[in-house]
C-alpha cells in the first residue's frame, strides 16, 4: 500500500521503531538510521522484530561527514521517524528546520511521552506514567486492585505508535497534494487520553463513574476475568442483554432473580463472587468448550503461544513462528494480499553500502 514511500528512521526503542514496523509493513521502504558502534541503550535487548522489513545504515549523527550523509537520505526521503527528547535533533542541526531545508515536503515525525511542549516535556518517562497522568490507567484492573494496563498496549503502541501512524499518513497524503510536509508531535499523554473518549461517551449516559468498579465496563459481574480450576482464565463482556441472556442460559442461571437484574450496580460484587465460585469449579477449557459457538461473549484468555496452536489462528495466520521469535503479522489486512511470511530482520548497518551507492557516495 505505500510502495514508493520512503522513511528514515533515527534509532530508538518503543513506540518510535514501531511506527517503523508498521509503515514497512505496509510497503514503505523503511531505512532505520543505527548508531554506529553498537546499541545505544547498554543493558536493553534489541528489538529484532520491530526492525522486520527495514534496511539499515549505520551513521555517527554527531560527526559532521555521517550528517552530510544523513541529510543526503533525508534529501530522498517523504517521511523520518525520530524518537528523542525534544530538542536532541536540534542540537545535532538536524531539527525540523535543518531536514525540511533539504526536502520541504518532509514529513518529520516526533514521538515523545509527554509532547514537544508543556511542564514535563523535558523529564524523563516510561508508558505507565504518561497513562497514569493522562487518565488512561485509571479503569485498568479489577475493583480494589492497583492500577494495571497490559505492559505498552495502552500507551507506548496505543497512544504513541498507532498516532505517530495516523499523523504521519495524514502528513504523507498533504505533502503528495500541496509538496509541503509538516511536523508531527505524537505524544503518548495526548494519544492515550484521545483514547478515553470512546469510554467517556459513557459519561453521557450516566454510565461512567470518576470512582473504580461503579462504571458499566469496569464493575459488573459480566464485564471481567474469572480465574478457573486449572490456573487459567476466562474473559466475560456480555454487556446487551440478549447476550447476557445467552451467558445466564449457558450457565443455568437463567430463572435467577438476582442475576436477571442486569445492569443494578448495588447487585455487582455479590453477583461476581458467585461468579468466581462458579468459575473455580472447571478448567478454563471445559468452560471455553461450554460457550463454543454461541454469542455470550465468553473466550478463555490464552497466552500468545497459546493463540498460536488455536483455530483462529491456524484460520487466520495471525501468529508467527519460525527462524526467530514469535511474532504477530500486519494488521488491517488488504484484499487481494497474499499469505504473509515474516521478512528478514537487518544487522546494525546491513545496508550501509547499498545506501550509500544509491545516494551517489
Amino acid at each position: 500500500m505505500l510502495q514508493g514511500i520512503r522513511i528514515v528512521e533515527v534509532e530508538g526503542i518503543g513506540p518510535a521503531p514501531f511506527a517503523g514496523m508498521m509503515l514497512a509493513d505496509l510497503g514503505a521502504d523503511v531505512i532505520k538510521v543505527d548508531r554506529a558502534g553498537g546499541n545505544p541503550t547498554p543493558g536493553m535487548p534489541e528489538a529484532p522484530i520491530l526492525d522486520r522489513g527495514k534496511r539499515s545504515i549505520a551513521l555517527d549523527l554527531k560527526a559532521a561527514e555521517d550528517r552530510a550523509v544523513f541529510l543526503k537520505l533525508i534529501a530522498t526521503a517523504d517521511g523520518l521517524i525520530e524518537g528523542f527528547r525534544p530538542g536532541v535533533m536540534e542540537r545535532l542541526d538536524l531539527g525540523p528546520e535543518d531536514c525540511r531545508a533539504v526536502r520541504p515536503s518532509l514529513v518529520y515525525g516526533r514521538m515523545t511521552g509527554w509532547g514537544q511542549a508543556g511542564p514535563l516535556a523535558e523529564r524523563a518517562g516510561h508508558d505507565m506514567n504518561y497513562i497514569g497522568l493522562s487518565g488512561a490507567l485509571w479503569y485498568g484492573s479489577a475493583p480494589g486492585d492497583a492500577p494495571m494496563a497490559p505492559p505498552t498496549l495502552v500507551g507506548d503502541i496505543g497512544g504513541g505508535a498507532l498516532y505517530l501512524v495516523v499523523g504521519m499518513l495524514a502528513g504523507l497524503i498533504r505533502a503528495r497534494a500541496t509538496g509541503q510536509g509538516t511536523v508531527v508531535d505524537a505524544a503518548i499523554f495526548d494519544g492515550s487520553a484521545n483514547m478515553m473518549n470512546l469510554l467517556m461517551t459513557l459519561g453521557q449516559a450516566g454510565g461512567l463513574s470518576m470512582r473504580r468498579g461503579q462504571s458499566l465496563l469496569d464493575g459488573p459481574h459480566w464485564s471481567r476475568t474469572y480465574r478457573c480450576a486449572c490456573g487459567g482464565f476466562v474473559s466475560v463482556q456480555c454487556l446487551e442483554p440478549k447476550f447476557y441472556a445467552i451467558f445466564l442460559e449457558r450457565l443455568g442461571l437463567g430463572d435467577d432473580a438476582d442475576f436477571a437484574k442486569q445492569f443494578d450496580a448495588a447487585r455487582w460484587p455479590g453477583l461476581s463472587a458467585r461468579l468466581e465460585a462458579l468459575f473455580a469449579e472447571r478448567d478454563r477449557d471445559a468452560w471455553a468448550a461450554l460457550f463454543e459457538g454461541t454469542d455470550a461473549c465468553v473466550a478463555p484468555v490464552l497466552t500468545p503461544a497459546e493463540s498460536l496452536a488455536h483455530p483462529m489462528n491456524t484460520a487466520r495466520r495471525v501468529w508467527h513462528e519460525g527462524d526467530g521469535p514469535l511474532q504477530a503479522a500486519p494488521a488491517p489486512r488488504f484484499a487481494g494480499a497474499g499469505d504473509w511470511v515474516p521478512p528478514p530482520r537487518p544487522a546494525r548497518g546491513q545496508h550501509s553500502a547499498e545506501i550509500r551507492a544509491e545516494l551517489g557516495l
